[in-house]
């Protein structure tokens, strides 16, 4: 098995290319990532080919489908203040480089497993998100995910591509990028605790998510690859739990075994009010999947972040 891994130089990108360079059933792992939010540094070590380009660039696109089998899609302009403030790139990358994508996918029949978000369910109060629920997206980020992912399921429909799309509900984990202005919510609070400065949290903290550690996602995407797994809908990729901000925050100063403070902040504009994800559609097409629990992870997040060299010297002290 050969497999494409857009934005393979990320986040869950870099997480996902360790686990299929470790898996016997894949030969050969190619990562596309133009690094303008991630960095090589996170493949140190990683058996990958590397190409550094936009998804926007469609001979690229077209001379990286031909030698795979398969394509993790998970290339985009992320995080919802980003995408406030700079709508018609979140749209650029987001929409327009997805269909590029597929396109290059539809003339070779190559399966395609891509990146949508559980912020398309938006301002629906609805607990827990059901796939089939009405989307309200509420920020430029949500609508250009609702659309990317609306044109994978169309694709599939139309020419018959194997393509699945999941929708990812706030995962976190080691090799989150941590101190910058768009950085998630438990790189941001771990990064401020060991800086021995105040977590900041929009709002009164009570709004609450459901948060994914990141080595149950690459377990997921790495079966739907092997297994070339698809559906004609979306399938949220979570594990139904639902945990606030405040909450979340007391449990990063536990794993840090470090004090924090609270600062509030005025709500985002964007942001949902709370999200939970219904499992059945997950639990049907992968019933041997298994989360991992938020203490493990954090634990596990905590330990890589204790290690990055800005933190050292706190970590001892």
């Amino acid at each position: 098995m050969r497999v494409l891994v857009t934005g393979g130089a990320g986040f869950i990108g870099s997480n996902l290319c360790r686990e299929l360079t470790a898996h016997p059933g894949v030969s050969r792992v190619v990562v596309l990532d133009n690094l303008s939010t991630s960095t090589l540094d996170n493949l140190d070590g990683v058996d990958v080919e590397f190409a550094e380009g936009s998804l926007l660039d469609r001979p690229l696109l077209e001379d990286l489908v031909a030698g795979v089998d398969s394509v993790v899609h998970l290339g985009a302009r992320s995080s919802v203040p980003r995408s406030m403030a700079e709508p018609v790139a979140a749209h650029d990358a987001n929409v327009t480089g997805t269909v590029y994508l597929l396109e290059a996918c539809r003339r070779r029949g190559t399966h395609v497993v891509a990146a949508s978000s559980s912020s398309v369910y938006g301002g629906n109060p609805a607990l827990p998100k059901r796939e089939d629920l009405a989307t309200r997206p509420l920020s430029p980020y949500a609508a250009s995910k609702l659309a990317a992912e609306g044109y994978v399921t169309a694709y599939g429909a139309a020419y018959q591509l194997p393509a699945l799309a999941f929708r990812f509900f706030n995962v976190y984990g080691p090799l989150q990028a941590l101190g910058h202005a768009y950085a998630a919510v438990v790189p941001s609070f771990m990064d401020a605790a060991l800086r021995g400065e105040p977590l900041r949290i929009h709002g009164d903290g009570r709004q609450t998510r459901d948060f994914t550690f990141v080595g149950s996602v690459v377990r997921v995407l790495t079966e739907a690859v092997l297994r070339r797994v698809t559906s004609p809908t979306p399938v949220n990729l979570a594990f139904g739990t639902r945990v606030s901000v405040l909450d979340l925050a007391a449990r990063v100063g536990a794993a840090l075994d470090v004090p924090i403070e609270l600062e509030h902040q005025p709500a985002r504009p964007g942001d949902a009010r709370d999200t939970q994800a219904d499992t059945a559609r997950l639990r049907e097409l992968f019933p041997d999947v298994e989360a991992v629990p938020m203490e493990t992870g954090l634990a596990a997040t905590a330990e890589w972040v204790r290690a990055r060299p800005a933190y050292r010297p706190l970590a001892v002290a």
